[in-house]
């Protein structure tokens, strides 16, 4: 086995770790400063009401209107290619990064009237 296949998997593994350990002990270094500083204990914690709507409905949501974009961008791309004569390598991925990205901006507005 070639020494490439050991190392990447190590690397990530270990950019990862250092992330993670980098945002705990910063977090951790925060609050004993801000409790030296006789700060209270529950500025911790969230006073936020719990989130009503599902995570999985959400998902679900955006994952079918980004769907719905991207073959709706599929469409139009066709449309644009064989009707009005624009070429297909413009065409295809312009409309449906466009498309996508609307559906995806639909969903943010869909998902934030669902808490309402």
């Amino acid at each position: 086995m070639r020494a490439e296949g050991i190392l990447i998997p190590l690397i990530v593994f270990g950019c990862i770790f250092g992330i993670f350990y980098l945002f705990v002990t910063a977090r951790n270094k925060e609050r004993l400063a801000l409790i030296e500083k006789g700060a209270d204990a529950s500025i911790f914690y969230s006073n936020k009401e719990k989130r009503v709507t599902p995570i999985w409905k959400v998902l679900i949501l955006n994952l079918s209107l980004l769907l719905m974009g991207i073959g709706t961008g599929i469409f139009i791309a066709g449309i644009l290619s064989e009707v009005i004569g624009v070429e297909e390598d413009i065409a295809y991925p312009g409309t449906i990064f466009l498309m996508a990205g609307a559906g995806l901006f639909v969903g943010f507005n869909m998902t934030k009237n669902l808490d309402k």
